[in-house]
């Protein structure tokens, strides 16, 4: 199985690995990011962040696309149905110096949608061209040409499948490797990925195609690989409270010996995970973002469900120690 991880080239930009981290609003901010490229993790994605935010310059949309502290490679996800936004937005992430620019073209989000971004894009497969033309000029001009890469979903709805032609049309815009969640906009996160879609596509294009949905173990990744021939796959879900799913994947596709952690380690994990947030964004406001996240970190627990109860309530660092039962 060792060649199932392997280096992956993304335009001008080489990794070591192909096991990356999905973007995800609410859950890979840059600490967690951090995290992730702490264990393993060969490339990450910021949260969606809005084109017009970029472009306006606010604190909150700067803290979403900061590159985290030991994040090596890192691409900033934009989301916009304007191209001389998304181009003013590319010119402005020149200071962050990201290895890569995505544009998101799979959010299901109605609030994203209703802009006529997101998913919404695949509707009008030309506006993505013209979208991935205008970033990647950007790049060229700003970022030193680093790539320009693209997530898409299998089509808007089941009479709509048209991952392969906004695939094609991103790739001869310049784009530089597609994700492909093989789901429709219309199931969002329902039903299940279609990973033969996956397979196809990548017999159509000759850019990397990565692949995305229904990734939870080490197996997933492995059946995912064999079966579509995807360059790389993302985890999503499947990494949300579970970081270890990097170094645990990787020692299985690489033959070697792997275990998920037990409880402790998962906690002492967590905690870091909380403290080094309080360090960017308070205790109070961390403490608040982190609940969902300690829902993660103990699911599948003996007891979970009332563990998790208390936790979503905590305000302090010292509350979810107390309901951890941790000792300084």
């Amino acid at each position: 199985m060792s060649e199932l991880y392997r280096p992956v080239r993304i335009g001008s930009l080489e990794l070591k690995g192909n096991l990356f981290l999905a973007p995800m609003a609410g859950y890979t901010d840059r600490v967690y990011r951090s995290i992730c490229a702490e264990m393993g993790a060969d490339f990450s994605f910021t949260e969606l962040s809005s084109a017009e935010g970029v472009v306006r310059g606010g604190a909150y949309t700067y803290n979403l696309i900061r590159r985290g502290d030991n994040e090596k490679n890192y691409a900033i996800q934009l989301f916009g149905h304007d191209s001389e936004t998304m181009y003013k937005a590319a010119l402005a992430l020149a200071p962050l110096q990201p290895e890569a620019v995505d544009i998101n073209s799979g959010c299901p989000v109605p609030k994203v949608v209703k802009l006529g971004a997101g998913s919404a894009l695949m509707k009008d497969p030309a506006l993505l061209g013209r979208i991935v033309e205008t970033v990647k000029k950007a790049s060229n001009e700003a970022l030193g040409g680093v790539p320009v890469t693209v997530k898409i979903r299998s089509g808007w709805d089941s009479a709509s499948i048209n991952y392969n032609e906004c695939a094609r049309i991103a790739e001869e815009a310049g784009a530089s490797m597609i994700t492909l969640h093989p789901r429709t906009r219309a199931q969002a996160y329902g039903g299940k990925s279609n990973w033969l879609h996956i397979k196809d596509l990548v017999t159509r294009i000759k850019i990397p195609v990565c692949a995305s949905g229904d990734l939870y173990s080490p197996m997933d990744a492995e059946r995912v690989l064999k079966e579509t021939g995807a360059a790389a796959l993302m985890f999503a879900r499947g990494a949300v409270g579970n970081p270890f799913i990097f170094p645990a994947s990787r020692a299985y596709l690489t033959g070697g010996k792997w275990e998920m952690p037990v409880f402790s380690e998962r906690i002492k994990t967590a905690l870091r995970h909380l403290e080094l947030l309080t360090r960017d964004i308070g205790e109070e406001r961390a403490s608040k973002e982190m609940r969902k996240q300690f829902a993660a970190y103990v699911k599948g627990e003996p007891g979970s469900a009332a563990l998790r109860n208390n936790l979503v309530r905590a305000k302090s660092i010292a509350e979810y120690k107390e309901i951890l039962g941790v000792v300084d």
